[in-house]
């Protein structure tokens, strides 16, 4: 799992050879936002660059776009999250993935930061 400075995660799904994610927003976006009551999910076949906005997430405190921490073309939203956007609260990290992305380009990967860079950078916060 990688993560962003804007608190989004990207996990290559072993299974696709390196080429899909599923991407989300961290537990600390989640905490931050607080109770999660709406989640804006992309539409399958939507291509992103990285740093586009291409969902919302909305709490009883605010709304937060989240942005793509890579490239590629959506080819699957939770839909569960229209019905359940509590599960981002929940399982912000795991079952509440907001997109799967087929990757254009998997090098920008290495630009995110490992679990223990991100816990450092949410040190220096």
């Amino acid at each position: 799992m990688k993560f962003t400075k804007d608190h989004e995660w990207v996990n290559v799904t072993p299974e696709s050879g390196g080429n899909e994610a599923f991407v989300g927003i961290t537990a600390y976006a989640a905490e931050a936002l607080g109770d999660v009551v709406f989640v804006e999910v992309p539409e399958v076949g939507k291509v992103l660059k990285k740093g586009d906005s291409f969902a919302v997430v909305e709490s009883v405190k605010a709304a937060s776009d989240v942005y793509a921490p890579v490239s590629g073309e959506v080819i699957e939203a939770n839909d569960l999250l229209s019905s359940a956007p509590e599960t981002i609260n929940a399982v912000p990290e795991a079952g509440g993935w907001i997109a799967k992305i087929k990757l254009a380009d998997a090098s920008e990967l290495d630009g995110l930061m490992d679990r223990a860079a991100y816990e450092a950078y949410l040190a220096t916060l």
